[in-house]
């Protein structure tokens, strides 16, 4: 599970990069029952601000700047040392795509791609930790990595962030999920996985690797119904999965992915 408890190597934030933030807003408004603040006051070319749930932070929203870029989720791992994870990427064959750089006083980020090209980035907290709500409706609760080579991503971000893996296999034939629990912590914090996919099943994102977030949800259904009454649309489900939930991937009016789980009761 995800929590507040920002552990070295958990997720501890997210934002969204969206060529119309307004109509960006006003979606998650309506799908997750998200309250947005915005940062630039009320002019029509206000560049972003902070998604709230019943008054606490759950993630960030900007308007889409990198030319050619997909509007997409960028996930952020809590790290001790930004700088120093910046030398472990390289080492381990990834790319710097923002040097470490300092937001004021609130912290240090960078981002960076996998060597297979999955867009991600790391947060070294200062005033400010992270997310302030997970694993709770309308909260991130779980992150996932769809890639062309499962092998190559377990040896990368186990170099990077030092994570445990474990195996499951899907039922069905579906293939295999390495689940993934931050260093040194019991397997009840597993926080996301990973998945190989074929390159053609990855067109979202032209064929490259790409980490996508989930989001609780107190019904499913009425979540998609809610995406796709406001411009979105559902790549698959909504469907039952032993075990986990009732789930669907949706995408937002932009394209961006995301996935919605009404969480299995507690055994």
């Amino acid at each position: 599970m995800i929590t507040t408890d920002l552990s070295p190597g958990s997720p501890c934030w997210l934002d969204l990069g969206s060529p119309d933030v307004r109509a960006a807003a006003a979606f998650y408004g309506s799908v997750l029952g998200w309250e947005f603040e915005s940062m630039g006051g009320e002019a029509e070319d206000f560049e972003g601000g902070m998604f709230k749930k019943d008054g606490k932070t759950v993630a960030g929203l900007g308007r889409l700047t990198e030319e050619g870029a997909r509007s997409a989720w960028m996930i952020y791992f809590t790290v001790t040392d930004a700088d120093a994870t910046t030398e472990a990427v390289r080492g381990a064959g990834g790319t710097v795509r923002v040097e470490p750089r300092d937001l004021g006083d609130w912290g240090r980020m960078a981002q960076y791609s996998d060597p297979l090209g999955g867009q991600f980035a790391v947060w070294q907290p200062g005033k400010n930790a992270g997310f302030e709500l997970a694993d709770e409706t309308g909260s991130l609760s779980w992150t996932e990595l769809y890639t062309s080579d499962a092998g190559a991503a377990r040896e990368f971000y186990g170099t990077v962030f030092g994570w445990q893996y474990s195996d499951m296999e899907l039922p069905g034939g579906g293939g295999t999920y390495t689940l993934i629990t931050p260093a040194d912590l019991p397997e009840e914090r597993m926080q996301g996985g990973l998945m190989e996919l074929p390159k053609e099943n990855l067109a979202l994102a032209g064929g490259q690797p790409y980490w996508h977030p989930v989001f609780n949800v107190d019904d499913c259904d009425a979540a998609v119904a809610k995406v796709t009454e406001n411009g979105g649309s559902v790549q698959m489900g909504p469907e039952d999965a032993e075990g986990v939930g009732r789930l669907a991937v949706c995408l937002d009016p932009a394209d961006a992915d995301f996935v919605v789980l009404k969480p299995a009761p507690a055994s």
